[in-house]
């Protein structure tokens, strides 16, 4: 279901986003605070900044309900991250921060799709493969004789 992947000397999971998305259901929920601290652990480690700090995080996620802003503000923090990375190695189609502020209205176990698919990629980026397919170019032309 996930697959390790060494980049810098740090190993990070490359996690199936609908696997993020059965767990979530088949623990009621609590695989979705597991992610989501495990997820801004790995963004820590990947940017080197210790200011991210996953259980500050996963604490507004969970106890910011009561006063309602917490949890918008953490899960879009996460996003903005998310895409500061992927715009770092390159990925075209970045995570837009404010859709998952509108996912958490809707269904909010859907941002753990979301932002897995686009760290997904900057692993997979940062590793030297593609994100996503890349048109063929074309070939230089000769050099003239």
């Amino acid at each position: 279901m996930a697959e390790l992947v060494t980049i810098g000397g740090q190993t990070f999971k490359k996690r199936n986003p609908l696997g993020v998305l059965g767990l979530t259901f088949i623990t009621f929920g609590i695989y979705f605070f597991v992610w989501y601290y495990k997820v801004n652990d790995e963004i820590r480690r990947y940017e080197r900044d210790e200011t991210v700090s996953p259980t500050r995080s996963l604490m507004a996620m969970i106890f910011g309900w009561l006063i309602i802003v917490p949890p918008f503000i953490a899960m879009y923090n996460t996003a903005r991250h998310v895409q500061s990375m992927e715009q770092r190695v390159g990925v075209q189609q970045t995570v837009e921060p404010s859709l998952t502020i509108i996912f958490m209205l809707v269904l909010s176990i859907a941002n753990g799709i979301y932002v897995q698919e686009h760290l997904n990629r900057v692993w997979e980026r940062a590793l030297g493969t593609p994100a996503m397919p890349v048109a063929p170019t074309m070939p230089p032309p000769p050099p003239d004789r």
